[in-house]
């Protein structure tokens, strides 16, 4: 895959981070008469048609996720979609590194619980059969997918990696 499809790739995740996060993520935290009715209802019917209780009910540790994804994040989110649309910007690779290893560290355990925790039939009950887990683990997937593959090629892309040719070069040189 061209660098270039990827960055198109990274322009979109990101792009469509900042209303997700805005409009949907920060309900978790935000008072609810800041968010018009319109919105509480997408978020509601969300969380019953995807079985997420997390959105309405968040434990306390989910929350601290949303506020990091608040305060660190969402000022990176129209960087990140900037920089990869222009593209070949080398100077969001070290942010692009640092987010995305923040991301998928976020993520693990978020994966862990809606497929591990025994989610309690209550006011917003959570996933209960495994078909239930594993739909709502693809709502979040690509969540953990996405910042992989960025973290790969800021890490791998000569693109963004300069130093990954000239140690290869510099490889060759010392072997000849």
């Amino acid at each position: 895959m061209s660098v270039r499809v990827l960055e198109i790739l990274f322009f979109f995740y990101f792009a469509s981070h900042i209303p997700i996060t805005l409009f949907i993520d920060l309900q978790a935290l935000l008072p609810g008469h800041v968010y018009p009715q319109p919105l509480r209802d997408l978020l509601k019917w969300y969380a019953e048609e995807f079985k997420d209780p997390m959105v309405l009910d968040p434990p306390v540790w989910f929350r601290s996720f949303i506020f990091c994804e608040a305060l660190l994040q969402t000022p990176f989110f129209p960087v990140a979609a900037y920089a990869f649309l222009k593209g070949g910007c080398k100077w969001i690779r070290t942010p692009a590194i640092v987010y995305s290893t923040h991301v998928a560290t976020t993520l693990v355990p978020i994966l862990a619980h809606i497929l591990l925790y025994q989610f309690p039939m209550k006011l917003h009950p959570g996933p209960q059969t495994l078909q239930e887990r594993w739909l709502l683990v693809s709502i979040y997937l690509p969540y953990l997918l996405v910042p992989m593959l960025l973290l790969i090629t800021m890490l791998l892309s000569s693109t963004y990696n300069s130093t990954s040719k000239s140690a290869h070069k510099s490889a060759k040189s010392k072997k000849n």
